[in-house]
């Protein structure tokens, strides 16, 4: 509990075995109330190492995308009670201490969204970003902020907090299930005039850390341009994609609600010895 504002974190996992525990030792029970951990069909043992850590796990039956776990992530908070909600990629590229200052700076009501920046600081490339990954990082984000009209520092962070009422007004179910969502996200959010804050973030990239390779690189950049083209074409009048439509079709749906559009997650009880519990959707 932060400043009466309940804090959960969501990790949205796909063969993270290896450095989830590392990552949720490092999360601040005192600030976070709740881990919630999505697995995305994952073929290792990341949900039964969740489950030994005491997390709240569901699991989507086969892998949906980076996108659709994110879905039912938020989906789950929000049925939690969640009013600040920390979204951690559990493979600890990123610093999980930062996590209760990036809640603060929601539950101060100075920020509506914050973005833990590998850009700020200088530190990405000392912490092992290839060059390419790091040329395409500047080159979009500087196309970005021209066709969205913003000044972040990046829009491509996997460590993200949001306050309920941000995840309760986007469009999310319009959004890719793939890789690009993180960027649509960011784009509506700007779209609806939500207030960004970005703290300096340290990164790690290794063996076990999560990344996409050149190919799927190449496709990410090309749906992160296609996004802000959209953006500005929507501004301009033009277009009316769904990504920012304002019909509550494509809001994620509320407590005992359920959505066709949501992805299918099941949760997984904590007991070793038990089975699936009915399903959620996510």
């Amino acid at each position: 509990m932060l400043l009466g504002n309940r804090v959960i974190a969501v990790l949205p996992a796909y063969n993270a075995e290896s450095t989830v525990a590392r990552t949720v030792a490092a999360i601040a029970r005192d600030v976070v109330d709740d881990i919630l951990l999505v697995d995305d069909g994952s073929s290792d043992h990341t949900v039964e190492v969740a489950k030994s850590l005491g997390l709240k796990v569901f699991r989507h039956e086969r892998n949906l995308g980076y996108g659709a776990n994110q879905k039912t992530c938020y989906t789950e908070a929000l049925r939690l009670g969640a009013d600040i909600v920390v979204m951690l990629h559990p493979d600890y590229q990123y610093d999980p201490r930062l996590a209760p200052a990036m809640a603060g700076m929601i539950a101060s009501g100075v920020y509506d969204t914050v973005i833990a920046s590998r850009i700020l600081g200088g530190t990405a490339r000392a912490g092992g970003m290839p060059l390419y990954k790091y040329v395409a990082n500047r080159l979009l984000t500087a196309a970005q902020n021209m066709l969205l009209g913003s000044k972040l520092s990046e829009f491509h962070t996997g460590y993200r907090a949001f306050s309920r009422k941000v995840l309760e007004s986007l469009p999310l179910l319009a959004n890719s299930d793939d890789f690009v969502f993180d960027n649509q996200m960011l784009a509506q959010i700007i779209g609806l005039g939500y207030s960004i804050g970005e703290v300096s973030c340290p990164t790690k990239y290794f063996p076990e850390a999560s990344s996409i390779n050149f190919s799927r690189s190449v496709t990410y950049g090309l749906g992160v341009l296609g996004t802000s083209v959209r953006f500005r074409l929507a501004r301009w009048g033009w277009i009316q994609p769904n990504i920012f439509s304002a019909s509550p079709k494509f809001r994620l749906p509320r407590a005992h609600q359920h959505s066709d559009l949501s992805p299918r997650a099941v949760a997984v009880a904590n007991q070793p010895e038990a089975g699936l519990a009915p399903d959620h959707a996510g």
